[in-house]
């Protein structure tokens, strides 16, 4: 068995759509034989994992498969290896650096706060 990334969208629609399209690109690690059996659970994992809930406004909320864009297959473990990499621009350089350093913030305080849980 190997080891594949896929990267599977959805589309996030909320009401009646009235709004700037809006999409969830999520990377899953899958088990298999081959190329097209990854595909194929990557598939399965997307259409599964479909839903929809009301929000706290009561509009419903609907998060529909688009499909499994990319695979990749990760012919080893490696410490420090390559995953996935993606090119953002922006208009605004200073403030994409901004909110990278708050996600790494954001993570190590939530760690932080798991291990005093710990104790």
């Amino acid at each position: 068995m190997n080891w594949f990334l896929a990267k599977i969208v959805y589309q996030i629609v909320c009401g009646e759509g009235d709004h700037t399209a809006q999409f969830d690109e999520q990377l899953r690690l899958v088990q298999a034989a081959d190329e097209n059996e990854a595909f194929d659970k990557a598939k399965a994992i997307g259409e599964q994992e479909q839903e929809m809930f009301l929000n706290q406004q009561q509009k419903l909320v609907t998060w529909q498969f688009v499909n499994v864009c990319e695979l990749y297959k990760i012919s080893a473990l490696i410490d420090g290896a390559e995953l996935y990499s993606r090119i953002q621009e922006t208009g605004n350089a200073g403030s994409y650096i901004d909110l990278v350093n708050k996600k790494a913030a954001h993570i190590k305080a939530a760690n932080t706060h798991k291990y005093l849980q710990l104790f």
